[in-house]
């Protein structure tokens, strides 16, 4: 079971990558979510879809070389995630 610390993190990667269609850069994402590179490593490995021990992830997540930049992106999955979650917390509000 995940603590609200640990979904709070989740969401707000999650929106943090919707509002980056083209990916960000993993400081980056690090400084915006204030957590340290250990921290996003383990989030983003537990948001993609490579299984940890026995399950798979939910593949929401991508990361990806640019040059000499790692970048992280949401797939289609996340987006619809990420919508769902944005659409959970603000009812009645329009979205983009």
């Amino acid at each position: 079971m995940q603590s609200s610390a640990e979904e709070a993190l989740l969401e707000a990667l999650l929106a943090a990558l919707a509002a980056a269609p083209d990916g960000m850069s993993l400081p980056r994402l690090c400084k915006r979510l204030d957590v340290r590179m250990s921290v996003l490593l383990r989030t983003l490995a537990y948001l993609g879809d490579d299984a940890i021990g026995d399950t798979s992830g939910p593949g929401w997540v991508r990361t990806f070389e640019d040059g000499e930049r790692t970048l992280a992106q949401l797939t289609d999955a996340g987006r619809a995630m990420a919508r769902s979650l944005a659409d959970d917390a603000e009812p009645g509000e329009a979205h983009h």
